[in-house]
């Protein structure tokens, strides 16, 4: 009984993460504002986002919201390459800054350049937190913790749902 229930977790995580992972790919091709190049500021509404996003990144990275941990596509990938904001294009992390957390989201110690993110202090729930926001559209990625590996310290601690991610070639 317990490997039937196993594998039917395994079975329907691999499901919904490549339901995810055709929606992400869909929301970025009617996308007019998703460009890797372009690092002009967006001002954008929330509801205009509501148009472009899927509802379950548009959860995540407007309504700050939090993907389950251990499920997102990216949380165990080992991979050169390069994580940008799923909903901009915007350059966020190079894979070379990823390191095993363990903590159930894709994790990383610096950004690729010092503008790529900004800080927002978040006092949710009863704690107290530093938001990470995209440096170009103002979405929600995750949170940023001082318990990271050398050199930084730091624990960029993202939802995979807001990352697109692109291999070294």
């Amino acid at each position: 009984m317990h490997k039937f229930v196993f594998y039917t977790i395994i079975v329907l995580n691999w499901f919904f993460i490549s339901c995810s992972t055709a929606q992400q790919k869909s929301t970025m091709q009617k996308n007019p504002y998703y460009s890797r190049t372009d690092e002009r500021k967006l001002k954008v509404s929330n509801e205009e986002w509501r148009h472009i996003l899927s509802k379950e990144m548009y959860d995540v990275a407007r309504l700050a919201h939090t993907e389950y941990a251990f499920t997102g596509k990216y949380w165990k990938q080992d991979i050169k390459g390069t994580y940008y904001c799923a909903v901009c294009g915007n350059p966020l992390f190079n894979a070379t800054a990823k390191f095993a957390s363990a903590c159930g989201w894709p994790s990383f110690f610096e950004t690729i350049k010092e503008h790529s993110v900004q800080y927002k202090p978040d006092h949710s729930y009863g704690m107290d937190r530093i938001e990470v926001l995209c440096g170009r559209c103002d979405s929600h990625l995750g949170h940023i913790f001082d318990d990271g590996p050398a050199p930084t310290h730091k624990r960029f601690c993202m939802n995979s749902i807001v990352l697109d991610f692109e291999a070294e070639k």
